[in-house]
């Protein structure tokens, strides 16, 4: 419980702080220096041995890869339109269609309802609204449902944890031309750096370390009852690290959607 609370906690304040960035290097930028954090963490922890990987292997890696970096550049764009709050409780329906999806009981039917109000209340038409951020936001979630299922395959096919690995060291070399380009645009400062360098550990490293402890030791019921507070968290992180205050109507959308997810995992153990 404290390892999966850990991973939810780090994961927040590392988007938050990675945020601090955006007036410098902008999202691309942090993306980009939090994919090369995350490939040098996870190929020094994993060492793959990519010689041998067979074309069965390397295909779903590449795409794990490319929905890693792009699930990462979607969401950091959408809390910079957006906030922390509502980007990642947009990002959170990924997950939440996943585990709806693949149910055919009446209550989980119910759960969808309830999120789909939520979503309607968070993107509610009015002149403030901005439709670009949250188009990224659902992007985001497209694209985490698209690494979970890629991650279940890569994860049958290739040993512990060196398909991860590689994905992400594939993400990391896509994302080395932006960060030439910055450099020679524009030479980030100190502390831009060093605020994408701590959201690759808060955010990539830690949370995926504290998620493999967690998923060999709690039923996968439990481990995605965590994951509903991600939300929470965020919004709670956004407000308290960054100023982002969230009106009532936010503050639904987010707890509707949150409830839809703890309803349909608290129902399922029965």
């Amino acid at each position: 419980m404290v390892a999966m609370v850990g991973s939810g906690v780090s994961n927040q304040v590392g988007a938050a702080i990675g945020s601090l960035a955006f007036p410098v290097i902008g999202p691309a930028g942090v993306v980009a220096v939090r994919q090369y954090v995350a490939a040098i963490a996870l190929m020094s922890l994993s060492r793959p041995r990519l010689s041998v990987f067979t074309w069965r292997q390397w295909w779903p890696v590449l795409l794990l890869g490319l929905a890693f970096g792009s699930m990462n550049l979607s969401l950091y764009s959408a809390i910079d339109h957006i906030g922390l709050g509502l980007a990642v409780t947009l990002e959170f329906l990924g997950p939440l269609s996943i585990a709806l999806a693949a149910s055919r009981r009446r209550i989980d039917a119910c759960c969808a309802l309830i999120a789909a109000a939520g979503v309607v209340t968070l993107m509610r038409p009015q002149p403030s609204t901005d439709y670009l951020g949250m188009g990224l936001g659902l992007l985001a979630a497209v694209c985490w449902a698209s690494y979970i299922l890629l991650n279940r395959t890569v994860g049958r096919r290739v040993p512990g944890a060196q398909g991860s690995a590689a994905a992400a060291a594939l993400s990391g070399l896509v994302f080395l031309p932006v960060g030439i380009i910055l450099v020679l645009r524009q030479p980030p400062t100190t502390g831009a750096v060093s605020y994408a360098v701590a959201a690759g550990v808060l955010s990539s490293a830690v949370p995926y370390l504290a998620d493999l402890f967690s998923l060999r030791r709690v039923p996968a019921q439990a481990f995605g009852l965590f994951m509903s507070i991600n939300p929470v968290l965020a919004a709670v992180t956004g407000w308290i690290v960054l100023g982002q205050q969230l009106g009532w109507s936010e503050s639904a959308g987010i707890g509707a959607i949150v409830a839809a997810n703890t309803l349909s995992i608290v129902t399922s153990r029965r």
